[in-house]
């Protein structure tokens, strides 16, 4: 007997749980006419005066800010990794000392608490260098031109940037070269690309491209160590080169004596199952007590765990094989899950710059390698993930949580949310959420005390209501809420929300406000043609067939029963609780997925019945249904285009 069983149903008895565990070229899109009008006086000014001052190239110096921050102003707030300010200026506690890439404490004369050496070189009082913009810029040029000075290279505002590689890199930091080089190339990668935006404070920046060879020999002068071990018993750990990563394998071993193993499966994927989604989930701890779980072999298991700080990741298993993450058995078949250090309830505190750059990067990795499309019906957050019985659907999990950027980890995958509205919006039509993130403050309640509004900041959903009205309640998850109760803003609370790059098709259209089919009934939300939340596109929809009244979804695309063989169980296809009414249509996100089961509840595979693969030839299609995604049976539906 196995441990999984046991765990999936301790973490499905909880309502509304946070996580128990739980890439084309980087950097923002060019700067083009489309973007932000001119830059605001004040921001622009000080990037200018700290480049003439301290001679640093502008371009290496906003270019430096936007890969720690993206020029974003924390208002006197903190970093995890104790940054302040649009540059970072890294600060902790008195009397202690921490490098900011491994959280370890520092021997004295090794600290890396950039904010107390700038205010040494700047002779500006540390609280200024916190609180205000123009004195972090400045704090930030004289820290890159004191790393150049340290090396004999030169200094001046008219340099070329491609001569302050190794200022770049010392800049970031890390405590190894793997890791400064993989900062430094994001660096160059915006430089070469150019960048716009209007920050958190409503400061509007430009700054050009400027396509350059960085000097990367410069990285030897920096007398960073190498980059960390990537060995794993079984070969190297599997990710892309410029990211730092290490092996650090979870457990697979018997748990005693009557057969209970953990923490995850051996199998021979892409054979025994295809892998096709990529699963984002917060940690709800930090990375060091995520990293002793995954070690544990009585708990579950993931991919790859990423730190919040500095993107540092961990390999614990291997893509061919099944780790135990994402609360439903057919999804963990077909999906790698990376564990992100953060807290789906505080967000930007814990969703750094550096996480998403990584995360980006070592995703559009695995999608190459995987031939996973690189969209939100296939890199999707474990909120996506549907339950498996009526009787799960309450406890599945709410991760990565209302304040992940969607918007911009699909920007740096090279993959942007569709944003352009050649069709217009009407009934029939498939539409594409995108609310923006930054302006986009919802109300949203209960991050740290019950029934208490949250701290303002960026979300990524719209709310749906049950008429088109401000005022109307949000729209029932029965799911959710079997008592019929209406939805909330609870932070936890998933149930009337349209998250960016989810499809939907369009009901009915009234005025500013667009209804959708969600979850068997219409859900309204507010578009105004001036400044839409929903793009139209042509896509497939599935329709149930003539003559049905209703139809019902499932949570997992198990094979029919005459699919299995002697010796393994059929596994019953149970019916959700929701079905699609006659008349509504929804998106298909996948129309080619496997119906299958991977059998495997032994340990190394005994007997010769276990870790098999069963196909089925009763097809599936994985659709968006909620704010999960679901499927339905191909012969209860119809395959139509949307328009």
């Amino acid at each position: 007997m196995r441990r999984r069983p046991k765990i999936l149903a301790a973490l499905a008895a909880v309502a509304l749980p946070i996580s128990m565990t739980g890439v084309s070229s980087l950097g923002p899109p060019a700067a083009t006419a489309a973007s932000p009008g001119p830059a605001s006086a004040a921001a622009a000014e000080a990037f200018r005066a700290a480049s003439a001052k301290y001679g640093v190239p502008e371009s290496v110096l906003m270019a430096v800010s936007y890969a720690e921050t993206r020029w974003d102003d924390h208002q006197g707030k903190s970093s995890t990794s104790g940054g302040f300010g649009p540059m970072h200026l890294t600060a902790a506690p008195p009397g202690t000392m921490v490098d900011r890439s491994t959280g370890m404490k520092l021997a004295k004369g090794e600290s890396l608490l950039t904010l107390y050496k700038a205010a040494d070189l700047t002779g500006i009082d540390p609280v200024a260098l916190r609180n205000d913009t123009a004195a972090n810029i400045e704090g930030g040029a004289a820290l890159l031109a004191s790393y150049q000075r340290s090396m004999d290279l030169p200094v001046g505002a008219s340099t070329s940037p491609a001569d302050w590689y190794g200022a770049v890199s010392t800049y970031s930091g890390a405590a190894d070269r793997t890791s400064a080089a993989a900062f430094a190339d994001d660096v160059y990668t915006i430089l070469a690309r150019g960048a716009a935006r209007t920050t958190n404070t409503g400061q509007q920046l430009v700054m050009p491209a400027v396509k350059v060879t960085p000097d990367k020999s410069q990285l030897a002068k920096t007398a960073l160590p190498a980059g960390p071990a990537r060995k794993a018993a079984d070969g190297a750990a599997q990710c892309p080169t410029d990211l730092a990563c290490e092996w650090l394998p979870a457990p697979y071993q018997l748990n005693g004596t009557d057969g209970d193993y953990g923490n995850h499966d051996k199998a021979n994927r892409p054979k025994t199952g295809k892998i096709d989604y990529i699963i984002i989930h917060d940690t709800e701890g930090g990375w060091q007590g995520t990293l002793n779980m995954v070690q544990d072999p009585t708990y579950v298991s993931w991919q790859y765990t990423m730190r919040s700080s500095d993107g540092y990741t961990w390999q614990h298993v291997n893509w061919n094989d099944v780790a135990w993450h994402a609360g439903n058995w057919y999804v963990n078949m077909h999906s790698i899950g990376i564990e992100h250090e953060g807290f789906a309830a505080q967000g930007a505190t814990w969703y750094t710059e550096a996480l998403y750059r990584n995360s980006a990067k070592l995703v559009k990795y695995l999608a190459k390698q995987n031939n996973i499309p690189l969209d939100r019906a296939h890199i999707i957050g474990h909120d996506q993930v549907p339950g498996t019985l009526p009787t799960t659907v309450r406890g599945m999990h709410w991760d990565p949580g209302p304040y992940w950027d969607w918007e911009h980890y699909f920007d740096l995958l090279g993959a942007p949310i569709y944003d352009h509205q050649v069709f217009p919006v009407k009934p029939g039509t498939v539409v594409t959420i995108k609310p923006g993130f930054a302006d986009n403050q919802q109300v949203i309640t209960s991050c740290t005390t019950a029934g208490v509004p949250c701290t303002p900041q960026g979300s990524n959903f719209v709310y749906l209501r049950q008429a088109p009205d401000d005022a109307a309640p949000l729209v029932k998850d029965i799911g959710l809420r079997p008592n019929g109760a209406d939805s909330t803003t609870q932070v936890s609370d998933i149930g009337a929300r349209a998250a960016a790059g989810s499809q939907y098709v369009v009901a009915e259209r009234s005025g500013d406000w667009v209804a959708i089919w969600y979850l068997g009934a219409k859900a309204w939300f507010k578009s105004p043609a001036s400044a839409p939340d929903a793009f139209a596109k042509p896509g497939l929809v599935v329709k149930p067939k003539a003559g049905k009244t209703s139809v019902p979804v499932y949570g997992r695309a198990y094979p029919e029963e005459s699919a299995y063989p002697a010796g393994i169980p059929y596994q019953t296809v149970t019916p959700l609780q929701y079905s699609i009414g006659a008349g509504q249509a929804y998106p298909v996100g996948d129309a080619l997925i496997e119906t299958d089961y991977y059998r495997a509840t032994t340990f190394d595979g005994q007997p010769p019945t276990d870790h098999v693969q069963v196909l089925g030839k009763d097809r599936y299609y994985q659709i968006w249904f909620g704010h999960r995604m679901a499927y339905v049976r191909a012969a209860d539906v119809d395959l139509r285009v949307g328009h």
